[in-house]
């Protein structure tokens, strides 16, 4: 992937080959990696405050958006699940912010997959029934104390695959091999929904936390890489200036079937809509 980027320091590299060989490019040097990212983490407060970089504040805006984002999908993909039994999996779960906050309210089990064993540690309280804001229809069954990359879900159990802020500390090798993987976790018609930084071209790495943010495009051509269709996008709103943009993206094994349209078609040479 020919895409320029650029490290905390103001480091230029050519591609992202270039910076990837020089970050994983052998065991070694792939070990230090993860092993440097998890040890960031496993520094910071099991607090919202703390899992959001000192942004608390963004929580609320952050859950909004996210719950506009989820009932379109759910309306447009779930309609004829809603009354059956609906799972998801959240992926870098931190201490269950989102899950407690959003996921646990749609999807009657949630399970939790995080690296960082003091965040799981606190959302395992923070998701003791007592603790929620939800009947006993919604719980949260798993705690998967386990990196992104080492992975794999149960087959065929989850309807929605719930990914946020955590996908950039996957290589990209490792980030195609994990969706691969997890496609088998989804049950027919479930989908993958993707939160995440996103840089405004090529990518930034973060040598602090061994993270990058990709572009959209760069995300894109990973999608395609994958085997992915991308169902739809949303744009995160109200967040401070100084933070890197943030998109939702629904993600689909099958291209998205279009419902048949009710109305006569008048003219057979009108240009399609591009969704």
């Amino acid at each position: 992937m020919e895409t320029a980027g650029l490290d905390s320091d103001g480091r230029e590299f050519k591609n992202s080959q270039e910076m990837w060989r020089e970050q994983v490019g052998d065991q070694q040097k792939k070990t230090v990696w993860y092993t440097e990212g998890v040890g960031y983490w496993e520094g910071v407060e099991a607090s919202v405050d703390g899992v959001l970089g000192g942004y608390a504040h963004v929580s609320e805006p952050d859950v909004k958006d996210s719950e506009v984002f989820l009932n379109t999908l759910l309306s447009d993909l779930f309609a004829d699940r809603r009354n059956g039994k609906l799972v998801a999996l959240d992926c870098g779960a931190g201490i269950g912010r989102v899950t407690r906050n959003l996921l646990i309210r749609y999807f009657n089990e949630v399970d939790l997959l995080e690296p960082v064993a003091h965040f799981l540690d606190t959302a395992r309280e923070n998701m003791a029934p007592e603790n929620l804001p939800v009947d006993n229809t919604h719980k949260a069954v798993n705690f998967y104390c386990v990196p992104l990359q080492d992975f794999t879900p149960d087959a065929g159990r989850y309807d929605v695959i719930w990914i946020q802020w955590c996908i950039g500390h996957l290589s990209d090798d490792d980030f195609i091999s994990f969706f691969k993987r997890a496609k088998g976790g989804l049950k027919p018609g479930g989908l993958f929904i993707l939160k995440e930084n996103i840089a405004k071209a090529g990518f930034v790495l973060d040598k602090e936390d061994r993270s990058i943010t990709r572009s959209d495009s760069y995300f894109k051509e990973l999608f395609n890489r994958c085997g992915l269709h991308v169902y739809k996008i949303k744009d995160q709103k109200g967040f401070p200036k100084e933070l890197f943009a943030v998109k939702m993206y629904a993600l689909t094994l099958d291209l998205p079937r279009r419902a048949p349209s009710s109305r006569p078609k008048r003219q057979s040479n009108r240009p399609g809509i591009i969704r």
